[in-house]
């Protein structure tokens, strides 16, 4: 998958954070990169060579990176709207 089809997932999985280069991800939406772990109220941020995830845990700031041409796939998850 090239890099521009998985920035373009990206967009579509968030929103741009006011102020900032970085998106969140949309409400009720999960991530999950390589079918690896699944991040849910993450911030992406999306660099010519890289993808950076950042989540707070316990008072820090965790920063995980993916380099796109190692991302295989990047799979969504979200809730069905009521009818």
């Amino acid at each position: 998958m090239n890099v521009s089809c998985l920035e373009k997932v990206v967009e579509y999985a968030s929103m741009p954070l006011h102020g900032t280069l970085s998106r969140k991800l949309r409400k009720g939406l999960k991530i999950q990169i390589n079918e690896g772990r699944i991040y849910e109220k993450s911030v992406l941020f999306l660099g010519s060579d890289f993808l950076r995830v950042t989540e707070k845990e316990d008072g820090l700031s965790v920063n995980t990176y993916y380099g796109w041409d190692e991302i295989a796939s990047i799979r969504t998850y979200s809730t069905e709207p009521e009818e």
